[in-house]
C-alpha cells in the first residue's frame, strides 16, 4: 500500500495486476488500482478533478486530466472516505503513476492533493517504488 498526506487528506493506493485481461505475448498488460481518499482535517471537501502521470518501463509518460474520478466528484466531510477502483493498460510489463487531486474546500479555495508515486510490477516480479 502506498501513501501520501496533503492537509490532512490521505491518499492511499493498492495497485494488482489483472493477469485474466492481460496478453503479455501481444506487449498488454492491465494493472487496477484501489484508491481510498480519507478526510482526515476538520473541514468539507469536495475532490474536483485528478491528473496523472504515468511512466512506462520504456520511459514513455502519458498524461490524464480529467474532472473527477470514475464520474464523481465526490464530497467529504470531516472524518468521511472515497474508494474506487480504476484501471491503467501498458506496453510493458512495469511502469509508475502518481498525480494528484484538485479539491475544493468548504470557503471554495482550490488546492492539490498528493496521489503517492506507485509501481506496476507483475506478481512476481520486485517493486520498482518503495
Amino acid at each position: 500500500m502506498y501513501r501520501a498526506i496533503t492537509r490532512n487528506i490521505e491518499v492511499s493506493v493498492e495497485p494488482f495486476y489483472l493477469a485474466d485481461r492481460s496478453e503479455p505475448e501481444d506487449g498488454h498488460y492491465v494493472w487496477a488500482y484501489r484508491v481510498t481518499i480519507a478526510n482526515r482535517s476538520d473541514e468539507f471537501v469536495q475532490l474536483i478533478s485528478r491528473y496523472w502521470h504515468i511512466t512506462d518501463a520504456s520511459g514513455r509518460v502519458e498524461e490524464v486530466r480529467g474532472a473527477g474520478v470514475v464520474g464523481e466528484q465526490p464530497e467529504l466531510n470531516p472524518g468521511d472516505s472515497f474508494q474506487y477502483t480504476s484501471g491503467c493498460p501498458l506496453p510493458t510489463p512495469s511502469g509508475i503513476m502518481e498525480g494528484r487531486y484538485t479539491m475544493r474546500d468548504g470557503g471554495g479555495t482550490l488546492f492539490e492533493v498528493e496521489i503517492p508515486a506507485f509501481s506496476l510490477d507483475l506478481p512476481d516480479a520486485g517493486r520498482i517504488v518503495n
